[in-house]
């Protein structure tokens, strides 16, 4: 892994994420890392950070490396594909790329060596959990490749079958935007209440991440740990009683299938069906 020559076509956040994930834990050197975009000020930032190599020509990049990581926009995945010539016959493509079949993106690229992979912003920090899945032409050696440059994200869980990929877009790829919501949303339950809102902050934040670790370690069903602060009569009960009333479990269920029916949506839309203006994802 050391010797490989990877190369980030869309130096966004995400894939920000990965090339710092292997740098911070060694699996790579900055003179191993090259990263394409349409904006140098933002390779000059990227170069600044972490010593990597940045080029605005995303075939040249791809040209020179064993694992190509495609990191753009969906919008934008079938135009960036026509300009990437050059790829090696033996590489690794890695797609980040939300609703981008193995299919799409082989036929895309004439290549058949493809990961198809769904992370999560969490990713960022080292937390995030990775499904992903490959083309039957990907080599064992390819697989340990796909499996370390994604661990550096966080967890990972390679699937046989592809249509778990949408899926899990739509549960833990969108997944983080549903805690910030509901994060947000008590928040601001506790400053009309009367907190001010830098203390309902905390009080939210903290809440969050012990039910999050107090759940990770007891191992037990949700319902289980929710049923155990839920006396009779008592305030949660009345809490859960409205939010059962208003729909919450049908809403949340709604909104991920809804997630579900856009990721297939984006591996079918034809190229620029949507603005964007940016190849960086």
């Amino acid at each position: 892994m050391h010797d490989k020559r990877i190369a980030f076509i869309g130096p966004g956040v995400m894939a920000e994420a990965m090339l710092a994930g292997l740098l911070r834990k060694r699996l790579t050197n900055p003179v191993n890392i090259i990263a394409a975009g349409p904006r140098q000020e933002r390779g000059d930032q990227l170069h600044k950070t972490y010593g990597i190599e940045f080029t605005t020509n995303n075939a040249f990049a791809a040209s020179r490396a064993e694992v190509v990581v495609l990191s753009v926009k969906p919008q934008r995945l079938s135009e960036v594909m026509k300009g990437l010539k050059g790829i090696r016959s033996e590489a690794l493509v890695l797609s980040i790329v939300a609703g981008a079949t193995v299919e799409k993106i082989g036929a895309g690229l004439n290549h058949r060596a493809v990961v198809r992979s769904m992370p999560n912003t969490p990713g960022q920090i080292g937390e995030g959990i990775t499904v992903w899945t490959c083309s039957k032409e990907v080599t064992a050696e390819q697989r340990e490749t796909a499996r370390t440059i994604l661990g550096a994200l966080g967890d990972e869980i390679l699937v046989e079958d592809e249509t778990y990929l949408d899926m899990a877009t739509a549960l833990s790829g969108t997944g983080p935007a549903y805690v910030f919501l509901f994060a947000e949303a008590l928040i601001d339950a506790g400053v009309h209440m009367g907190f001010p809102r830098r203390i309902a902050e905390l009080l939210v934040l903290q809440t969050i991440k012990g039910s999050v670790a107090y759940y990770q370690q007891a191992g037990r069903h949700p319902a289980t740990l929710r049923n155990q602060v839920t006396s009779p009569g008592g305030t949660s009960a009345e809490a859960l009683y409205y939010l059962e009333k208003a729909g919450f479990r049908t809403a949340v269920s709604r909104a991920v299938w809804a997630a579900y029916q856009r990721s297939l949506e984006l591996g079918r839309e034809k190229p620029g069906h949507l603005d964007a203006h940016e190849e960086d994802a």
